[in-house]
């Protein structure tokens, strides 16, 4: 598997950006090792917070919530995906699967000895995350999902996705700064969009943002539907805490939240909320809110 790594030049000087990073290897699974990026702030001995971004954006995206959740008192985890952030990027499209998406990110999790996680996750984030949700049910404590789902391509996905997904492949350059500004209802500085085009030097750095649209589950012999069914029916007898904070703003995951309510027996009796003023980057929107509802949520469902 031919590995890129971007520069660490380029994430000087982020603004609002000063947390140190760290880095673990995980199998790649064609006898290599990636390199994972991922931040860990607060207590050690705390519990964790584990946060999954999602497409295209990475652990930037989480630097209004870390403070005030490690002010509150908890450890946060928060890594980059491969492909992502300053995590390495494998250099070809067909290197990127669901399944090794899952499987690194376990290994994070195994690495680190995660356990009483309280878990927030918001698109890809949560495709991934609720997998390991379900195949680890031990590991988590609780559940907070945010504009994310868990699809098995069994039911329409939605014309908003479907635009989403022909947009991605079709632009000739992928501009993952912009990605993220039309996915937010506030202005965002061009210091902002620049950091969050950081990870990606030039277009070859960007095989993961193009190919993950097309790895989400739409049609009932996607790769990755069986295991996802799998996941629901674990996620069917889930009875620890889970919330769901979706923001007003989201065409591709509305309706996604009164889905898991529906669905997951741990969500009922929590103080569910939609997020005003937020599109579907609602972490970018409004994080300071979701923090505080996140912190709000563990103290309201102590183990």
């Amino acid at each position: 598997m031919k590995i890129l790594r971007t520069p660490d030049s380029r994430f000087a000087n982020l603004p609002d950006y000063n947390f140190d990073p760290h880095y673990l290897m995980v199998d790649d699974s064609e006898d290599s090792e990636l390199r994972v990026h991922y931040l860990d702030e607060g207590p050690r001995d705390a519990d964790p917070v584990l946060l999954l971004h999602g497409e295209p954006s990475w652990c930037y995206l989480y630097r209004k919530m870390i403070p005030i959740l490690t002010a509150a008192g908890h450890r946060v985890i928060a890594p980059d995906l491969p492909g992502f952030g300053r995590s390495d990027k494998p250099a070809s499209r067909t290197d990127y699967t669901y399944q090794r998406h899952v499987n690194w990110m376990q290994s994070v999790l195994d690495q680190l000895d995660l356990n009483n996680i309280t878990l927030f996750c918001q698109d890809w984030g949560g495709l991934i995350g609720l997998r390991l949700v379900a195949e680890n049910p031990d590991r988590f404590a609780r559940v907070a999902a945010g504009n994310t789902m868990l699809p098995t391509g069994d039911h329409d996905l939605g014309e908003g996705f479907r635009k989403w997904q022909q947009f991605s492949q079709e632009i000739p350059q992928f501009h993952v700064g912009g990605t993220i500004k039309s996915g937010t209802v506030t202005k965002l500085s061009q210091a902002v969009i620049d950091a969050y085009n950081a990870p990606f030097p030039d277009e070859s750095y960007k095989e993961g943002a193009r190919q993950f649209p097309l790895l989400v589950p739409s049609t009932p012999d996607d790769p990755a539907s069986e295991n996802n069914r799998a996941a629901w029916i674990e996620l069917s007898k889930w009875t620890k805490p889970f919330i769901t904070l979706f923001s007003d703003s989201d065409p591709v995951t509305a309706g996604g939240d009164r889905i898991m309510q529906k669905l997951i027996p741990g969500t009922k009796g929590q103080a569910h909320t939609t997020i005003a003023n937020g599109g579907h980057f609602l972490q970018e929107d409004q994080g300071e809110k979701v923090a505080k509802l996140l912190v709000q949520f563990i103290y309201d469902n102590p183990r």
